[in-house]
Formats: C-alpha cells, structure tokens, sequence
C-alpha cells in the first residue's frame, strides 16, 4: 500500500519553474485497426480472386472446343417450289404492217397510241396508176364479154342450121330412095334419077357443112370465154394491186408503233433488203409476259401451271396467269441468240423462253413493260421441312472415320482415312442434329423433296421438332460428328439486320 501511494504522488512531486512554456494540449488517441483483422481482410479478397480466376479459366479451358453456330426447327409446313424468269410484257398478238408495194403516203389515218378495230383504213398510198389501170381491165373484160355472147349467138345459129340441114336430107333421102325404086322399075328417065341423087348428094354436104360450123362456133365461144378469163385474172391482178395501196387493221388493237409520216415514200422488201414498216399494231385484249427460265429450271415448268407476274412499273401490284407456252430453242443468255442461229460452241448459260398469260391484265399495260414471273412447279402441305441452308454434303468414308474416332478405335480411323473403294466417297447429304442434353451434334442423312424459296421438304431422315445447325456455312463445311456446340442465334439476326 505504501508503494501504491508513492508512486501515485510521484506525478504531482515535480515543480514547474514559472518561466517554462505552456505545456501543449493532449489530443484524443487515435483507434488504429488491429492487425490481425486487416491480414484477414487482405487473405480472403486474394482467395475471393483466385477462385474468379480459377473459375474463369476453367470455363475457358471448356469452352475453347466449343462452336457457336446457329440452329433451326424441323417443323410442319406448305411448301410451294416456284421458279423464277425475268422478261417483258408483249401481247399475244402483235403484228408490223409492212410496204407491199412502191408509193407515196397520200394519207394517214391513225397516230400512235391510237385503238383501232378489223378493217379500219390506216394509211393510203399513191394510187392513180394502179386505178387507171383496173379500169381498162374491166373495159377489156367487157369487150371480151361482149365477143363471147356473140360466139353464143353464133353457136344457136348453127345448130338451128343443123337441124334444119337434118330436115332437108331426110326429105332428099326420101325423094333419092324413091327415084332409086322408079328407075329400078324403068319408070323415070336417067336424068330424073341423077337429079334426085344430086339433090340428096347436095344434102348431105350441107348438113356436114352445118354440123362443121357448130364446131367452130364453139371453138369460137371457148376462144371467147379464155380471153374473158384471162382479162378477169388481170384484173384481179391489178385489183390487188390497187388494194395494197390501201392498209386496213386485221384485227381489233392498239398502234404502238408509227415510224412513218405523210409524204414518205415506201418500198417493197427485195431479198435480204427488208421492206418500208408502217406501223405495229398489238392486240392488247390478251397480254403475255414472255420471260427467260434458267437450263436447270425449265425441266420442272409445265403448261398450264400458275404463276405470279410482277411489273416493275405497277411495283404494288401482283397479277395472276398461267403458263401458255415453253420454247423448245435454247438462248444463249449473253447474246439472245438461239443456239440453233449460231454455228460457233459455246459454254455460256443458257436460258429459255416461257410464256404466261395474264389472267386479268388491266388496261394501263404496254408492251416492252419489264416483268419478272414466279412459276408454281409444285406444292405440297403439312410436309416436314428444313432451312435450305442447313443441308450439308460428307461423304461415306469421312462419316465412318469420325464415328469411329469417337469410339477410340484409331485403326478403324486409319482404316477409314486410307480407304478408296466407291462407297467412301459416295456423297450422303444430311443435316446435324443438336442433341438437347450433351449440345453435341450428330449426322442424320436425309431424303428431300421438292424445294420452295427458303425451306427443303425432307421425306426422310428427321421428326417433326428437332433442333438442326443451319449456319454458319463456314461452320457447317467443317463441323464433325461429335463436336460440342454452342447455341447462339443471334448471330443470324445481326446478319439480317446488316448490324
């Protein structure tokens, strides 16, 4: 106790001298953080990191084999497989009216854009020779005529002649049997009898000579009659000629060509020379989009199949027909030309020419219109159906060699590798099918039918539901059987979007 006390006076002993500075104020102690806890902190942020490190190469180290790809559904659908050709619209019916003759245009009727029906006049030419010389063929004929009624005059006068001549011999033919008997009876003299065989001999002749002038007469009304033929052939002649003066429509239309103009002169073609064109009339109740159909499509086109026409000039509007006709010639795309014109070979596309006839053409059209038309080759309904772009082509041997890669069966494998015969290299076109547990995916071969625009109908091989890779195409030329898949569609969006 006595300690205890001394030492608690020892403080309060001490003398300050009276000089000395103020002694500086004590400020509050500061509360530091223990050690200890700050080192736990410290520790357990470091394990926090390294596990985030550990786990991030973990997952990388997973996914480095892992391919993003894109992926579709098998699903029910209607189908439509369409073929496509691009043309222009032209009427059924279109004809040039050319120069059928040598003249002057006198006169035009009709001007371009005009409508016309059968037999409206449209264009006279110079005429005055043509008509000048119609009208002295039908003088001629009429004096030809005249000459052959006369021979028909002729020819009754001789037959009356004849029958009268007939008369006359009877009568003398009579008179000379009777002088026969008389003489016979030296009943006449020699003279009466050489007188009634005279008048008979005289009868006779001038019956010949009667029956002989009918002939002739006859002769002469055939000369008659060749000579009316023949003037009335000449003015047919001159009548067409006088005609083709004068051009009429042939049928009811639309002038969409005129490169004429009033006192032009035309000329007939000669040759390889071709003739003056008039104008070109087009029959527009009847419009056709004549289009070009690629080599390896105009197998599938049938007559009578539907079709969708579109003009670039009505771009809102979308009309129905059929087709009507397919060309048997081939085109060479880049020329036109059918293969048939041309003697030189050639390996270019080729195309041919399909005609659909619009269903209910509207009267705005005109032809040379550009029109693209999408031909209806087949359809089906509720068919199974895949992505086009999901298809793939292996062949047998490298199928065989991943499968049995997956085995672990690496003499197969070499086996596979090394094989040549037929059935290694047979092509088998298939899809790979994602297996929902595992995301590894498996070549299926598949059978396919027809084809529409973006989907193929698949006839065997898939069900209804499965999730199928169908892109990218750089992922689906090396993906393999096996391989572990990421799902990431978001990729095809970017691509549709162009972002």
């Amino acid at each position: 106790m006595a300690e205890s006390r001394t030492l608690d006076a020892e403080p309060t002993s001490e003398k300050v001298p009276f000089s000395a500075a103020p002694p500086e104020p004590v400020s509050a102690p500061e509360h530091k953080p223990r050690s200890g806890s700050a080192k736990k902190i410290i520790i357990a942020v470091a394990v926090i990191v390294l596990l985030g490190a550990l786990v991030a190469l973990s997952v990388h180290s997973s996914q480095s084999n892992v391919t993003a790809v894109t992926t579709g559904k098998v699903v029910r659908e209607d189908i439509s497989a369409v073929v496509t050709g691009s043309g222009e619209i032209k009427p059924k019916t279109e004809t040039n009216l050319g120069a059928q003759g040598f003249g002057k245009i006198t006169k035009l009727y009709v001007k371009e854009g005009d409508t016309v029906k059968k037999g409206q006049l449209l264009v006279q030419l110079e005429n005055v020779q043509p008509e000048a010389d119609v009208n002295a063929q039908r003088a001629s004929i009429e004096t030809s005529q005249m000459d052959l009624n006369a021979a028909d005059a002729a020819i009754k006068t001789a037959v009356a002649d004849v029958v009268r001549d007939k008369a006359d011999l009877e009568q003398k033919t009579l008179d000379y049997n009777r002088a026969q008997q008389l003489y016979r009876d030296q009943l006449i003299a020699k003279s009466d009898f050489d007188a009634k065989k005279a008048a008979y001999d005289v009868a006779v002749a001038t019956l010949n000579q009667a029956e002989s002038k009918v002939v002739e007469m006859k002769a002469q009304r055939a000369s008659a009659s060749g000579r009316v033929t023949q003037a009335s052939a000449t003015l047919k002649r001159l009548r067409d000629v006088l005609n083709k003066t004068e051009y009429v429509a042939p049928f009811d239309g639309i002038v969409t060509n005129l490169p004429v103009r009033e006192g032009e002169t035309v000329v007939i073609g000669i040759q390889n020379s071709p003739g003056s064109t008039l104008m070109t009339l087009a029959d527009m109740s009847v419009i056709t989009a004549e289009v070009r159909v690629d080599e390896t499509d105009i197998v599938n086109v049938k007559i009578g199949e539907p079709a969708e026409v579109t003009i670039d000039a009505l771009p809102d509007q979308t009309f129905k027909g059929h087709v009507t006709e397919i060309g048997d010639q081939a085109l060479v795309r880049s020329s036109g030309v059918a293969t048939s014109q041309t003697t030189a070979g050639t390996q270019e596309a080729k195309d041919f020419k399909v005609v659909v006839t619009l269903d209910n053409p509207p009267a705005n059209l005109r032809p040379g219109l550009s029109t693209t038309a999408k031909i209806t080759t087949s359809s089906k309904s509720n068919v199974l159906a895949i992505p086009i772009q999901a298809l793939t082509v292996r062949t047998q041997g490298e199928l065989d060699a991943q499968r049995a890669a997956l085995k672990g069966n690496k003499k197969v494998v070499v086996q596979q590798s090394e094989a040549n015969d037929a059935r290694s290299k047979k092509e088998v076109q298939g899809v790979f099918v994602v297996d929902k547990s595992t995301k590894k995916v498996d070549f299926k071969p598949v059978e396919t039918g027809i084809q529409g625009s973006t989907d193929q109908e698949v006839t065997s091989g898939l069900s209804e539901g499965q999730e199928i890779v169908t892109g990218s195409y750089k992922v689906l030329r090396t993906l393999k059987i096996g391989a572990k898949v990421k799902v990431d569609n978001t990729i095809a969006k970017k691509e549709e979007t162009g972002t």
